[in-house]
């Protein structure tokens, strides 16, 4: 019997354009193959043993056909969208029928009034801009004036940036909280992102203490029904600020991978019935974005080298899963983030080795399948693989 699932998500670790991809710009968008394809002799010794190269897509880079250990496959987003909420939030059940809004064109006049009405703050900018870049750009007028910044993305994301000098961290995340609390219905973003940064003009520098504050799940979640049935659901990284706490039993907020796969580790070792859920942001936020190829590289080789420690830690009644939100392809021109298919990586003691699912329907398939795993009752609207994934002998 499973007893504990422990889901990491690599955010951003897209695996290739999804068919509908030409909708949102994102053609040619293969975050994995194409740093593969981008890096000479660049190689993850851990993952392909796992299978990540088996996966169907990666047959013109696979060196070999050797077995691999673990079940794998790849799914498609049902919901529309590419952000980190609707892909988190599909991962666990919930799929959205209606995207979250955009405003390529900034914020209405009449919100960002009333908005600076309430915080008591002017604020600048209120167009769409790389997160880097808009600091360099309007980060001294902020520390001259005290006026925040405000910005946005292809992503439906509400982003305030401030130096921590002039805008301390408890007053801008209370700033984010009242612009979360404004932005509901047609204005309803997915995220509001704290972005603080510190540094002097041409220096300024995004700090580890963002924060998200997203729209609270309109629906019961796989955490939901993992909590209900007496079990732990442990937050690990950003989970608790995706999910606003909802479903979540205990939470650890990590600020970098090196953190949030310690603090993983660390929780693998306790002893608990449920689920361990973990989001390594930094493949994202610090090499995605800026399409940073060998940083982005380089991250993958770090969580790379710790899969062993992770998997030696495994209880027997445990099963891991590896799996992305999204891509954030580093090596196209757009810095944002691109609808691509998530790897789908199964091990465990009860799991099936050299075995191959292709493709799932939905995000939500993972969610659905974990709930099986953990034999629970549920309303998830997706197809369950545990079937096709645990061995029939669980001598």
């Amino acid at each position: 019997m499973i007893k504990r699932a422990v889901l990491i998500v690599l955010d951003s670790v897209g695996i290739g354009e999804l068919p509908d991809a030409s909708e949102y710009g994102d053609e040619g968008s293969n975050t994995v193959k194409n740093i593969y394809k981008s890096i000479d002799d660049f190689s993850l010794p851990n993952l392909e043993k796992l299978g990540l190269l088996n996966i169907d897509g990666f047959e013109d880079i696979r060196k070999n056909n050797d077995k691999f250990l673990s079940t794998v496959g790849k799914c498609i987003e049902k919901s529309k969208g590419k952000d980190t909420t609707t892909g988190h939030w599909e991962i666990s059940g919930l799929v959205l029928n209606k995207p979250f809004p955009v405003f390529t064109k900034g914020f209405p006049k009449e919100f960002i009034e009333e908005f600076e009405k309430r915080i008591g703050r002017k604020t600048l900018g209120n167009y769409p801009a790389s997160g880097t870049e808009i600091i360099m750009e309007l980060g001294q007028e902020h520390v001259d004036t005290g006026s925040l910044i405000v910005y946005t993305s292809a992503d439906s994301v509400f982003q305030i940036a401030a130096h921590e000098d002039v805008v301390s961290l408890p007053e801008l995340y209370n700033i984010c909280k009242t612009a979360r609390e404004m932005l509901k219905g047609d204005l309803g973003v997915g995220r509001v992102i704290a972005r603080p940064f510190t540094g002097s003009n041409g220096n300024f520098t995004r700090t580890k203490n963002r924060r998200d504050f997203s729209l609270v799940p309109s629906e019961d979640t796989m955490l939901d029904y993992i909590k209900n049935s007496g079990r732990e659901v442990f937050a690990i990284g950003k989970i608790e600020d995706i999910f606003v706490n909802k479903g979540i039993t205990r939470s650890i907020h990590t600020t970098n991978n090196q953190e949030g796969i310690e603090e993983t580790i660390n929780a693998i070792k306790e002893n608990f019935e449920g689920l361990i859920f973990t989001n390594l942001v930094d493949f994202d936020m610090l090499y995605g974005h800026r399409n940073d190829i060998k940083g982005y590289a380089n991250a993958l080789k770090y969580f790379d080298s710790k899969l062993p420690e992770i998997i030696e830690n495994l209880k027997d009644d445990d099963v891991l899963i590896i799996t992305a939100d999204h891509g954030c392809d580093p090596t196209t021109e757009s810095t944002d983030h691109s609808r691509e298919y998530i790897p789908l990586i199964i091990y465990g003691k009860y799991v099936k080795d050299n075995n191959n699912l292709g493709t799932l329907d939905s995000f939500a398939c993972i969610g659905k399948t974990i709930l099986d795993f953990l034999n629970i009752n549920n309303d998830i609207n997706a197809c369950s693989s545990s079937g096709n994934i645990l061995k029939l002998s669980r001598k």
